[in-house]
């Protein structure tokens, strides 16, 4: 079992910046692929990065250069850098620590831009 705890969220002006962490609870296997997720209003829930053990990162491309993921395996963490916020960032965001078998998911932070 996997509990995951996001933080950061908030309000933030358009064009700003905001970091979001998640920690686990208990220890993230090697395997264990680490990722946010964001669903806004009326929409269906979409990934927005992803992160191996390695280091290797994946984005969408509505976030590709604007966002930063990250993970620190000894503190069993992942980050989300999101800068240059757009309107259309507003969502609740999500950590997701996936396994073949299993996804785990946090309680999700909200994240508005607005002006």
């Amino acid at each position: 079992q996997v509990q995951l705890v996001e933080s950061g969220g908030g309000l933030v002006q358009p064009g700003g910046s905001l970091r979001l962490s998640c920690a686990a609870s208990g220890r993230i296997f090697s395997g264990d692929v680490m990722a946010w997720h964001r669903q806004a209003p009326g929409k269906e829930r979409e990934l927005v990065a992803t992160v191996t053990s390695g280091g290797t990162t994946i984005y969408a491309d509505s976030v590709k250069g604007r966002f930063t993921i990250s993970r620190d395996n000894a503190k069993n963490t992942v980050y989300l850098q999101m800068n240059s916020l757009k309107p259309e960032d507003t969502a609740v965001y999500y950590c997701k620590v996936q396994r073949s078998w299993f996804n785990y998911w946090g309680q999700g932070t909200q994240v508005t831009v607005s002006s």
